[in-house]
């Protein structure tokens, strides 16, 4: 199963994570700790309410899918 990230998207596409699906919970972002781009992929360094921080990866142009693609990791 792909991990989930639900995002706030203005003016391009995952401007702002605001939770995501974490071992079957949905976890809502306190903070963005910091956030960056690779040529590959825009990453978010997060907390959640619950005080957890993960670091959230969104892959770009993967060969064979249409839509980006996230990965969820606990930092």
């Amino acid at each position: 199963m792909a991990d989930i990230v639900e995002c706030h998207s203005g003016y391009t596409y995952g401007e702002r994570p605001v939770a995501f699906t974490w071992q079957g919970q949905r976890l809502m972002i306190a903070n963005i700790i910091s956030r960056g781009r690779t040529p590959q992929a825009k990453w978010f360094r997060v907390s959640t309410a619950g005080g957890q921080v993960f670091e959230l990866s969104c892959l770009e142009g993967i060969e064979g899918s249409k839509e980006p693609v996230w990965q969820i990791r606990p930092f």
